[in-house]
């Protein structure tokens, strides 16, 4: 059976990916970040998202993969995505579908002396 967590930002499922379809599996999880393309992300940002997610996982080792243990990772991680953003780690993409803000307004630093 598929399990998922699905913040905004953060998509996990109990599946893998074959020919571009949702497999399920019971022992691996997958990682969708940003799905909608709302930031702008460096590499270095988005590994540090991956290894938070690992740190997740690590968390749970040995522990049934059920919703709630999903769920909790995913919380963890869109808190995470949140930091990246007030920390200027990562920026909202203004050409992407969704302009809703949902992380803050964004930061405009101002050039005015």
């Amino acid at each position: 059976m598929l399990l998922k967590s699905t913040t905004r930002h953060i998509h996990i499922f109990t599946a893998t990916v074959e020919n571009n379809e949702l497999v399920p599996s019971e022992n691996v999880l997958t990682l969708d970040v940003d799905p909608d393309n709302e930031f702008n992300w460096s590499e270095e940002a988005l590994q540090q998202v991956y290894r938070k997610f690992d740190e997740g996982v690590e968390a749970y080792s040995g522990a049934d993969l059920t919703d709630y243990n999903i769920r909790r990772i995913g919380s963890d991680l869109e808190h995470f995505v949140r930091s990246l953003l007030q920390k200027g780690e990562i920026s909202y993409n203004l050409e992407s579908r969704v302009m809703n803000y949902s992380m803050g307004l964004p930061q405009v630093v101002s050039n005015d002396k």
